[in-house]
């Protein structure tokens, strides 16, 4: 059973940074991609960081130079580092992971950011 765990939330101020950790454990594949996503209040799940099992990164527009993806050692982590934090940016952020050929992606719980103004 695939399983994500997210970590890193909070409450920080305005201009400030957090760094989001997603654990992901149960699964054999040597060829995924691991994502962020984030959903606000009264909005829909919006996708914002990528990384794949090459390294490749990608964001959206709406975060780049701001967010920073990257993986670890182990390859079943995914590190979100997002600095000059905006009140637009509160959000639950939740993870997920695809691997090459799986039917579904598996997705974390998420983890609150609130950034304060």
């Amino acid at each position: 059973q695939v399983q994500l765990v997210e970590s890193g939330g909070g409450l920080v101020q305005s201009g400030g940074s957090l760094r989001l950790s997603c654990t992901a454990s149960g699964f054999t594949s040597s060829t995924y991609a691991m994502n962020w996503y984030r959903q606000g209040p009264g909005m829909e799940r919006e996708w914002i960081a990528t990384i794949t099992s090459d390294g490749e990164t990608m964001y959206t527009d709406s975060v780049k130079g701001r967010f920073t993806i990257s993986g670890d050692s182990a390859g079943n982590t995914a590190l979100l580092q997002m600095k000059s934090l905006k009140s637009v940016d509160t959000a639950v952020y939740i993870c997920n992971i695809r691997g090459a050929g799986w039917s579904r992606a598996y997705w974390g719980q998420g983890t609150q950011v609130t950034v304060s103004t």
